[in-house]
């Protein structure tokens, strides 16, 4: 059995695999919430990854546009990040993350924000957004869930105040 993964950039027949991976991994608001995404102003076509294996979509992974701040300094949000639940522990979605990260950095973006597992996002050098005074603009109970990194050194040192998400994020 081949068990290679291919990450690839997501085409237009790819839709349906990857809403119902979202909604399988992650849940129905989250696969909703990407459809809305791909709709919108944010959407970046070259920054959204499937990852296949056998020809069978198993991972998914997205950036898209944001701003921080009142100077609307222009950065990525990662949202989401999907595996299977069949496929995952099987370093699908470290793949992913990796081949995302460099990505993004090819483009010229230098920097991510992330809302999600702070130990898991700790493993590819995201750092709480704190650092850099930069705060989310949905209420936390903890707020090293919200993470940012620098793909460019220096990218948010002068940098600070609230992300501003596209409107797709708080649409339901």
């Amino acid at each position: 059995m081949d068990s290679q993964i291919i990450i690839r950039t997501e085409e237009a027949d790819d839709k349906t695999q990857v809403h119902a991976l979202n909604a399988a991994s992650l849940g129905q608001a989250e696969a909703e919430l990407v459809d809305r995404l791909r709709a919108s102003d944010a959407f970046i076509p070259a920054l959204s990854f499937v990852a296949t294996m056998q020809g069978q979509i198993v991972g998914y992974l997205l950036f898209t546009k944001i701003t921080i701040g009142d100077e609307k300094h222009g950065s990525l949000a990662l949202a989401p990040l999907g595996v299977l639940p069949t496929f995952q522990k099987r370093g699908i979605g470290k793949q992913l993350m990796h081949h995302g990260l460099e990505a993004a950095r090819a483009l010229g973006f230098g920097s991510i924000v992330v809302l999600g597992h702070a130990a898991y996002y700790a493993k590819f050098g995201f750092e709480p957004a704190s650092r850099w005074r930069i705060q989310c603009p949905f209420p936390l109970d903890n707020d090293d869930v919200f993470r940012a990194i620098e793909l460019i050194p220096g990218a948010l040192d002068s940098v600070s105040g609230v992300v501003h998400y596209d409107k797709a994020f708080t649409e339901m």
